[in-house]
């Protein structure tokens, strides 16, 4: 259970890490080449490269196979395209124990396949889209096995939420595994675990033990290390962006600490190293066990720290005060006076063995606890923390102030930052939860819809916690569209839509709440042009419909509105488009809608004198 513990612990300093004002080293992954199939043992045919790939969402496998398949010729895509007589597994030729992986993956409706991790466990990939309480068998579920003998019976883990997208999208798939350990004589001392698995963004499953092997497992055992295999047999599916990192079991740690302690405010080691310490002692880790109490001092922790291999080793120093890390003297990392929590990384090349190692930190500011964390990775090395765990308390011990959505749809002022971005934030949203667990922002100081997503409402903690900022957090996968204007009269269809809008131009008049169905009908005008919008759940709770009346155009004048952009706009069907392979918008009003360009970004608009009216389905 050590290995467990130690991974436990490394992913909860890494979630802490990730919630900072900087991001701790990332070594990159490596690419698995898809410009031949050389990555991959020899299979019956149904696995090939092209280049590009597109799937009608309507049409189902079950119904019409792959008929609803269509791909160019080239590389950079791997697709599966079974049939009765071709319809092999498709497996890498290499092996992996430890492993992070990332894809891409896409499928149409209905199909069924799945990612199995050294070929025996198996993360299933299945078209989910609009499943409100997922299974085993859903995206992203640990699958089962179908043994009856007892102690061998695995009844596999259902996804903490559904992060499906419609068929036909891309979607993107996060994987931090770790493999099961045995000892000399083969014995499993250590179950397969799975550290994280991330889809579209949504955390799925953390911290999860899998005990044996599932369904459909090249072998029904376990081993140390096994290929990387993808399900053949049971639907199209196609792969693009494969990255991963394969790791050894080695490990890194620290010795012989012993301590010297100043008290008193510092902003510098220079402020106290050369003084005579209020206090020393050896310590079993690097810890605060010895500390008085005090939230103002300096601190110098020396010791040995000792390496698994020669390589270069990346270092992550967290500290809510002022912090220094010296490996044989040298200053790999500089800290001197963190006013918050602050994430400084460093690198050194070291040869395997024991190394001398100094860690400064010091305190002059109490508005945040004491803490402290200092982790290390290699390319073979997964990150671990060189602390004790009680050296890094966040000490934020608030819980989330989440907002729910009960039998009535929720409606919640708030700042709203764009694409997660602070630079970016509106102060004028209007966040929608609805009880069919579809949501949406809208921008009333532009009249645009900010973005969609699907799952619980809002985090309101940054809003509502202590002094708050005035923001809340969407919760799940969110897809962000507009924070420029959509409605706007043009002097003619090619003309540019304004990057904003003055008071004089646009004038909100807030939102009614509609007796039928208590939601929200949003109205503005737009250059005296009156416009009512409304935007509702359909198609079994999936998609978005979104309806603009608009009235009092000018007369001689045409309003034109401007329902998606992106990199890419194709129609698949008779008023459906499809936009950068993430969403879907289909055209309800009778208008016909056109696509243009501007400033080297693609534009779906549509006159609008006689009001809008479209679907927006992801």
């Amino acid at each position: 259970m050590a290995k467990v513990i130690k991974t436990t612990l490394a992913c909860f300093l890494l979630f802490c890490l990730s919630s900072l004002s900087a991001q701790p080293y990332k070594i990159p992954l490596t690419s698995l080449s898809l410009d031949d199939m050389s990555s991959f043992k020899p299979q019956a045919g149904n696995w090939q490269l092209v280049s590009d790939v597109q799937m009608d969402r309507n049409v189902d496998v079950h119904e019409k196979g792959n008929g609803s398949v269509k791909t160019k010729a080239g590389k950079g895509v791997l697709i599966n395209l079974n049939n009765d007589k071709m319809k092999d597994a498709l497996l890498t030729s290499w092996e992996h124990g430890d492993l992070d992986l990332e894809l891409e993956f896409m499928m149409p409706k209905g199909s069924n396949s799945g990612v199995y991790l050294q070929g025996r466990y198996e993360i299933q990939l299945y078209d989910s889209w609009g499943v409100r309480y997922p299974k085993f068998s859903d995206l992203g579920g640990i699958y089962r096995n179908w043994e009856n003998e007892k102690g061998k019976i695995y009844m596999g883990k259902a996804p903490l939420s559904n992060a499906a997208k419609a068929p036909g999208l891309w979607q993107k798939m996060a994987i931090s595994f770790r493999a099961p350990r045995f000892d000399a004589s083969g014995k499993k001392v250590t179950n397969a675990f799975i550290n994280h698995i991330i889809i579209n963004g949504v955390t799925i499953h953390e911290n999860v033990e899998i005990p044996l092997y599932t369904g459909g497992a090249i072998e029904n055992n376990e081993k140390a290390t096994g290929p990387l295999m993808i399900q053949g047999d049971h639907g199209a599916v196609a792969f693009r962006n494969i990255k991963y990192r394969l790791y050894k079991p080695l490990d890194a740690s620290v010795s012989q600490v012993s301590y010297k302690y100043w008290n008193g405010r510092n902003e510098h080691e220079n402020d106290y190293k050369s003084k005579t310490p209020n206090k020393t002692g050896t310590l079993p880790a690097l810890n605060f066990d010895f500390m008085s109490g005090s939230d103002t001092f300096g601190v110098q922790y020396s010791g040995k720290i000792t390496v698994p291999e020669n390589t270069t080793y990346y270092f992550t120093l967290v500290s809510n005060g002022g912090a220094s890390f010296f490996i044989d003297g040298k200053n790999i990392i500089a800290n001197h006076r963190a006013w918050r929590w602050d994430v400084k990384t460093g690198e050194l090349a070291l040869t395997a063995g024991t190394h001398d190692f100094d860690l400064y930190y010091h305190r002059h500011d109490t508005w945040l606890p004491p803490a402290l964390s200092l982790m290390i990775e290699s390319a073979n090395m997964e990150k671990r923390a060189l602390n004790a765990p009680a050296t890094f308390q966040t000490g934020d011990a608030t819980s989330p102030i989440l907002v729910r959505v009960g039998n009535e749809p929720k409606i919640l002022r708030a700042f709203l930052d764009y694409k997660n971005d602070r630079k970016l934030r509106r102060t004028h949203t209007v966040g929608v939860g609805d009880p069919s667990g579809i949501n949406y922002v809208f921008d009333t100081k532009l009249g645009v819809l900010s973005c969609v997503w699907r799952g619980n409402f809002v985090d309101a903690t940054p809003m509502w916690h202590d002094r708050g900022d005035g923001s809340f957090r969407p919760l799940g996968d969110v897809l962000f569209l507009f924070n420029t204007p959509q409605l706007a009269l043009l002097s003619d269809k090619n003309a540019a839509f304004p990057a904003t809008f003055d008071e004089n131009t646009f004038r909100g008049k807030g939102y009614k709440i509609e007796e039928s169905s208590s939601r929200p009908m949003f109205r503005y005008i737009v250059n005296g042009v009156e416009a009512e919008d409304k935007t509702y759940p359909s198609d079994q709770n999936r998609s978005l419909t979104r309806e603009v009346k608009v009235s009092n155009v000018p007369s001689g004048q045409t309003a034109y509105f401007r329902i998606a952009d992106g990199k890419n706009i194709e129609s698949i069907t008779e008023g459906v488009y499809v936009v950068d392979a993430k969403y879907y918008i289909t055209i309800l009003s009778s208008e016909k809608p056109f696509v243009r360009e501007v400033n080297g970004q693609k534009e779906l608009v549509v006159a609008a004198n006689a009001g809008v009216k479209y679907e927006i389905a992801w």
